[in-house]
């Protein structure tokens, strides 16, 4: 971890964070965080690229971590997004990238690898699949306790949160989004109340990751984090034909509660994925949760690993 430099990169107007470790002048892999994460969720597989002769690069989204607050945030928008990731490696003078996502890293890639196709070697995405960009409506046929549409209402998160300080903020989360099941709250309970106090971690986070997400969103609050992803999922990209012909993986950890959102499993499962993605390998690990990377490493490491090599 010592090993792993931090800078600031102005783009679009804005100073972000940028973790890095390896060589400038290897072929560069960029790590795109989900939420309740940071770049820190990429930790493990920084090293373990740049031990490999990689160039290993993950940046906190605008708003996140310690990356600026964009002036708006919320006006912020998953394409906003996008196209910083793009500025930076205009920035860094990367002209192609393995590109690796999770959670909503994942939609961040998918948008990228559709309108910027010329850019990108392969991407690797985790916890969500590759998505056509287009609306994304989970909230359908999900009680109104179901957290995106928690989340998604405005000044409702930021109540309940409030109650709370940052670091067990994160903690609840990956409490929540460490299990199989879709975390909905009752008709009275808020999110944050479906976690009891005394809830241990999960087993392969500790308290010095829980010290080390907790400081980081103390610093940056929750507001951008509650626009991008949950209130910006309506947005709609005038994209006509969404098949990607990259090379792709998608890590599937199949105790992983997104699995279980309507429709997901069928659109995996019946060929739609395939179909836009036709040079895609999904690698089912039995085992996984939502937070694949963090809570099986090795295995995570060696499937990254196979497909950088595969595809360099």
């Amino acid at each position: 971890m010592e090993d792993i430099e931090h800078k600031y990169i102005e783009v679009n107007g804005l100073k972000l964070h940028v973790a890095e470790i390896g060589s400038g002048h290897s072929p560069a892999v960029v790590f795109l965080h989900g939420f309740p994460e940071i770049w820190y969720s990429w930790r493990h597989q920084m090293i373990a690229v740049a031990k490999a002769g990689y160039r290993a690069i993950a940046p906190d989204f605008r708003g996140y971590g310690l990356s600026d607050q964009p002036p708006q945030p919320e006006k912020t928008t998953f394409l906003d997004l996008t196209d910083d990731i793009l500025a930076l490696l205009d920035a860094l003078s990367i002209s192609k990238v393995f590109l690796v996502g999770k959670d909503f890293g994942s939609i961040i890639i998918s948008q990228f690898v559709t309108l910027y196709k010329e850019r990108v070697s392969g991407f690797i995405v985790m916890g969500v699949p590759f998505l056509p960009p287009q609306p994304l409506r989970f909230k359908q046929g999900l009680p109104e306790g179901f957290y995106i549409s928690r989340f998604g209402e405005p000044g409702r998160a930021e109540a309940d949160f409030g109650r709370l300080d940052a670091k067990t903020v994160v903690r609840n989360v990956y409490i929540l989004f460490s299990r199989s099941e879709i975390p909905i709250a009752s008709e009275n309970q808020e999110i944050m109340d479906i976690v009891q106090p005394s809830t241990p971690l999960p087993p392969w986070f500790t308290e010095e990751d829980l010290a080390a997400y907790g400081a980081l969103y103390e610093n940056s609050g929750f507001r951008t984090a509650l626009q991008v992803p949950y209130r910006s999922l309506h947005e709609q990209l005038n994209i006509t034909d969404p098949t990607v012909h990259i090379p792709a993986l998608f890590i599937k950890g199949e105790k992983d509660y997104f699995l279980k959102f309507p429709g997901i499993e069928d659109y995996i499962g019946s060929g739609g994925l395939k179909s836009l993605v036709p040079n895609l390998q999904i690698v089912n690990m039995p085992e996984g949760n939502h937070f694949v990377q963090e809570q099986l490493p090795g295995e995570v490491n060696e499937l990254v690993l196979e497909f950088l090599t595969k595809n360099s």
